[in-house]
């Protein structure tokens, strides 16, 4: 990101019709913009000095808090989408008098394309080559295409989602299918259809050269040239440039067969370091968790603050990892994608862990005094997605909300021990923090003591389990229904579906056969407990 910043005038130019347009420059055009800030409207309005502040889910004159914010901030624009143009004059008259540039933005523009858009044109084309500034390079591969050929360039991927695209001097020239390919960030499926109709995506997946696609009035598309980006057998994109009101130069063909080759070699180095930098940052995601590497590598690595609230949930199958029938590897990962994307959707900051067979999320840079229950029903809409789209049953657990990334490894431990004690049965909710399962917490510990010191295990009872398993009698399971069912008989006797007397027997032999006398409160709490114990 440019520390300087990009004079406002440069970056419209750069992101130009039919993304934005200025309503207002009370500072004028040449304000510095450093940065780009989303402002989620469950947020208070907030900005910081010379950012872009994109105002999510305030339309219209809900998007007042945001402009005086971002002015006494000193900001360097504001983004809305307006519903209708008499809010333009009370945004404009607000901005003016709050000091800021108001932006306004069409209705179809998805607001995560134009922040990825806004990122890519401030790094700049002369930036260190890092993941997110070779979207930068991009766009100024695009523009030189331009140039060269004398037409309206985009650049896409293999799934037709537009990565980099040149600015056109005049919108009259650009047609429907670039129009809404740039408002969507995506080809639309009618002339997807076509062009596959004709062979064209074929012809691009497997040859080097050019293709002409006649220009169809009758659809909106005008001719354009497209050559495939392609590394080797493995097609990796596609260049299209489409004609303007004066016809494509004379040697544009030669123009794409170069682009395509330099584009190939960025997108293969962005691919590299896209793939380091996720592992890279795995690994220090899981070590914060673990607790075996401090919060500092992960803070410093993705610009975190250390010392915002964060979360941790924690994910896993309820009845083992897949849905019955379907390949655990495939199901594993189709969930992780689901929790991954669902999150995503809510906090733009997560981050995912799959670790053995649990998923964890941390949610850092939490807003102060979050209600519990957002991050419930944040919890419940992944769940409910998983048993819907999946069929696949998942249990998640809320770990403590702590007050920076120090204390992570503790949400995480806490978010465990809930998990651990939903998965020994019971009336368990799906969705669970510790005050709803805070009883079976606390039993859990104390089996997991018991499970892990033979020592504090009473004898007899550890006699009484092997006497059953000798015998082939139900001793034990019949002791531990009774003492579940409060000393009630016939509770008991129901529970285990035989005869009353038949469990007064069991009871009375199982003390003559241990010397354990019942009737000690204590007794009875250590017995509930150790015949708890999975068998051995």
């Amino acid at each position: 990101m440019a520390t300087a910043g990009l004079p406002l005038r440069q970056l419209l130019m750069s992101l130009g019709e039919p993304l934005v347009e200025l309503q207002a420059a009370p500072a004028g055009l040449d304000v510095p913009v450093r940065d780009v800030a989303i402002l989620d409207p469950e947020d208070p309005p907030t900005a910081a000095a010379g950012e872009l502040v994109l105002a999510i889910g305030a339309r219209g004159r809900a998007a007042l808090p945001a402009l005086r914010a971002a002015g006494r901030a000193g900001a360097a624009a504001v983004a809305v989408k307006l519903d209708g143009p008499g809010q333009a004059d009370a945004l404009r008259e607000a901005a003016t008098e709050a000091g800021v540039a108001l932006l306004s933005v069409r209705r179809e523009t998805r607001w995560e394309h134009l922040d990825s858009l806004a990122r890519a044109i401030l790094a700049g084309p002369d930036a260190p080559d890092t993941t997110e500034l070779m979207a930068g390079d991009l766009f100024s591969l695009a523009q030189t295409v331009a140039v060269l050929t004398g037409g309206i360039v985009s650049i896409e991927d293999t799934s037709s989602r537009v990565l980099a695209y040149s600015r056109s001097a005049d919108s009259d020239e650009v047609d429907d299918l670039r129009r809404l390919s740039i408002l969507g960030w995506q080809g639309p499926e009618p002339y997807l259809s076509k062009l596959r109709e004709w062979g064209v995506f074929q012809h691009l997946r497997t040859s080097d050269s050019v293709i002409e696609i006649d220009a169809h009035p009758e659809l909106g598309i005008r001719r354009r040239l497209a050559i495939g980006i392609r590394a080797g057998a493995q097609p990796l994109g596609t260049i299209w440039v489409q004609e303007g009101s004066q016809p494509l130069a004379p040697l544009a063909e030669q123009a794409l067969v170069g682009a395509a080759r330099v584009a190939a070699a960025k997108l293969v180095r962005r691919r590299r370091e896209l793939s380091a930098d996720v592992r890279l940052t795995q690994t220090l995601l899981t070590g914060l968790l673990e607790g075996s590497t401090g919060p500092q590598s992960l803070a410093t690595h993705l610009g975190l603050d250390l010392h915002r609230p964060a979360t941790v949930l924690a994910y896993t199958a309820a009845t083992g990892v897949g849905a019955e029938g379907r390949d655990v590897e495939l199901t594993r990962a189709e969930v992780t994608g689901l929790i991954s994307v669902h999150t995503a959707a809510r906090h733009r900051s997560a981050l995912l862990a799959p670790i053995d067979s649990r998923v964890y999320v941390l949610l850092p840079e939490l807003p102060p005094g979050l209600p519990p229950a957002t991050l419930r029903s944040w919890a419940h809409e992944v769940v409910e997605a998983a048993r819907d789209h999946l069929g696949v049953p998942l249990r998640a657990a809320i770990g403590s909300t702590v007050d920076g990334l120090a204390d992570v490894p503790g949400s995480r431990a806490q978010a465990d021990r809930i998990l651990d004690a939903m998965g020994r049965g019971g009336v368990v909710p799906d969705v669970a923090a510790l005050i709803d399962v805070q009883a079976d917490v606390l039993v859990s510990e104390v089996l997991a003591l018991l499970q892990e010191r033979r020592e504090l295990r009473d004898p007899r009872l550890s006699a009484l389990a092997e006497y059953d398993r000798r015998h082939g009698t139900r001793l034990a399971e019949s002791v531990l229904a009774w003492l579940d069912a409060l000393g009630e008989v016939r509770v008991a006797a129901d529970a285990l579906h035989i005869h009353p007397n038949t469990l007064r027997y069991r009871v009375r032999r199982a003390e003559q056969l241990t010397g354990i006398d019942l009737a000690q409160p204590q007794q009875r709490l250590l017995t509930m407990l150790q015949l708890r114990l999975p068998p051995e």
